[in-house]
């Protein structure tokens, strides 16, 4: 996920840092004495990788390690690191929808987990957090201006915010009207974000401080959609990739320290849609896949070129992110369209399966096994077999009508869109069983208008995250 430098200690000396990290560690050099503090995120088989507190990643030879160090990195590395406790971006570092936790609360008590904290000024928006060491970083609109928000994730008081770009206030028909829609993605020290308007710019994660904009419109010929740009930026290497969507090319990958432009998928012409990109191997060719309205097409990680597509008969909107795996692409997508599944692997798209079992409108789709789990358009929560496209189970009835999901530790954490009623469940093809259920502490005061709560769960480091525009709530499911 992220291109990693190798320093030595002599440079490291003369790095400062301006915040405490999460888990902060002084890491010294065996041979010259000098000293990093450092958290540690990842033993590799010849180094350890660490995080500075302005968010950088540094890879650290054992050979310049002590003793101590290397212990204590092997011991850290048996009980997982920081790094497994990121969420980096839309749907985690896999955009999967699955939390790295373990040992949750397998049920939840009378009137849901312990609040541990709730945030009030997110301003207008949809965006999910993405959680990097202990900040969490959303989207949200603020007197007409289009932020990413930083909040400190152990006080949920805001640390700094970064102008994306003005924020539209009309003009979108969501009932709402103004707010941002993706999440911002961290990588290695910097934040991308995209606002409606299709601005995309590039901050530090520490500060907040500016790198570089583009905008997807104006640079590269997109047109906005009807609800706003939605898409949460995707960080792949050295490459940021985005859809600005139109004549000039569906898809553009640029450079992600400086902004400049690596490619531009010049053969895809569709317009932008609100699904975001996801990266995956097929037979050692690295490509991005990506839905648009009457397209699913994968294109060619280095150039762009377009490999494969597949029809899609979209209508009105197409939201939810695209699922890979082994060699096997599964979509949906809600106004009665259904779902499919592609097998694109020996290079072309083929139709494995298609009905309407999975007619997901924004709520997301998990899979695990060889299962997946959704709200549906009509029958609820619906259990589907991947590789048949069977419906295997449903649940329906009040709170349980249309959300979003997310997955930890075995369960789902489901979130009623109208009502605000946050319940876990089974993950499990065997039935629906129900562990627990709360209401939001407090939803937002602002007017509601044919909006509902919206923003994707997130469980990171034991704590859940759930957002209605304005307000977010933090939640200990650890217990």
């Amino acid at each position: 996920m992220t291109k990693n430098r190798i320093v030595t200690f002599a440079a490291l000396a003369l790095l400062g840092a301006t915040h405490a990290p999460a888990s902060p560690r002084v890491w010294k050099d065996s041979a010259s004495g000098r000293t990093l503090t450092a958290e540690f995120m990842e033993l590799t088989a010849e180094a350890v990788k660490v995080r500075r507190s302005d968010g950088r990643i540094i890879t650290i030879p054992l050979s310049r390690l002590t003793t101590e160090d290397i212990a204590f990195a092997r011991k850290a590395a048996e009980s997982a690191g920081a790094l497994a406790n990121d969420w980096p971006s839309w749907r985690g570092p896999n955009r999967d929808g699955h939390s790295p936790d373990k040992g949750l609360l397998e049920k939840w008590p009378a009137g849901g987990p312990k609040l541990v904290w709730t945030f009030e000024d997110c301003g207008r928006g949809y965006s999910s957090p993405s959680v990097v060491g202990k900040r969490l970083y959303f989207t949200g609109s603020r007197k007409g201006k289009a932020e990413i928000i930083c909040v400190d994730a152990g006080s949920g008081e805001e640390e700094w915010s970064a102008a994306i770009g003005s924020d539209p206030e009309e003009g979108y028909n969501t009932g709402w009207g103004a707010g941002t829609r993706g999440a911002p993605t961290v990588d290695d020290g910097l934040v991308y974000a995209i606002n409606a308007n299709g601005d995309l710019v590039c901050v530090t994660a520490d500060k907040g401080e500016k790198k570089w904009s583009v905008s997807l419109v104006d640079d590269f010929g997109g047109t906005i959609p009807g609800w706003g740009y939605s898409e949460s930026p995707l960080v792949d290497g050295n490459k940021v990739i985005a859809t600005p969507g139109g004549g000039q090319g569906a898809i553009v990958a640029l450079d992600k320290k400086t902004g400049t432009t690596i490619w531009q998928s010049k053969d895809l012409k569709d317009g932008a849609q609100y699904s975001s990109v996801i990266v995956a191997t097929v037979q050692g060719r690295r490509q991005y896949i990506q839905l648009f309205m009457k397209t699913l097409a994968g294109v060619d990680a280095g150039t762009g070129e377009v490999l494969w597509t597949s029809s899609w008969p979209g209508r009105t909107a197409v939201i939810p992110t695209p699922i890979y795996v082994d060699g096997h692409v599964y979509i949906s997508s809600g106004y009665g369209v259904g779902c499919k599944l592609v097998d694109i692997s020996e290079g072309v798209a083929r139709d494995v399966w298609e009905n309407k079992v999975m007619k997901n409108h924004h709520g997301g789709v998990i899979r695990v096994g060889d299962h997946v789990y959704g709200f549906s358009d009509g029958p609820g929560l619906v259990c589907q077999n991947l590789k048949t496209g069977e419906q295997v189970w449903n649940a329906r009835g009040e709170g349980k009508g249309k959300g979003a999901v997310h997955y930890a530790d075995g369960m789902l954490i489901c979130l009623d869109e109208s009502e605000g009623s946050c319940f876990l469940a089974k993950a499990s093809p065997e039935g629906f069983e129900e562990l627990g259920r709360f209401a939001f502490p407090r939803k937002t005061e602002l007017p509601r208008g044919g909006g509902k709560i919206w923003t994707h769960p997130v469980v990171v480091d034991g704590k859940l995250y759930l957002r209605d525009q304005d307000i977010v709530h933090c939640f200990d499911v650890r217990g």
